[in-house]
């Protein structure tokens, strides 16, 4: 189960996307949560998401090497 300092408010993960210069209003990522696309819970009528689900949305993206794509991926469609 997590701690309770990986949940955090819906202004606090705002704040942490815009600490990374990607501004969402609270309400968005409220949106986002209600939808499922990221966890949450909710007590006392105020919604919480995870932390590290957030800090993962600024995350540099995983580089994949070219050889590990699938076999003809990029090859011209015209021919």
């Amino acid at each position: 189960m997590p701690a309770a300092a990986d949940w955090i408010t819906l202004a606090e993960a705002a704040e942490i996307l815009a600490a990374a210069n990607i501004r969402f209003r609270p309400e968005t990522i409220g949106s986002w949560a209600r939808t499922g696309r990221l966890s949450s819970i909710k007590l006392g009528g105020r919604r919480f998401v995870r932390r590290g689900e957030v800090k993962a949305l600024v995350s540099a993206p995983r580089r994949v090497r070219a050889q590990d794509l699938q076999p003809g991926l990029f090859e011209d469609l015209s021919s």
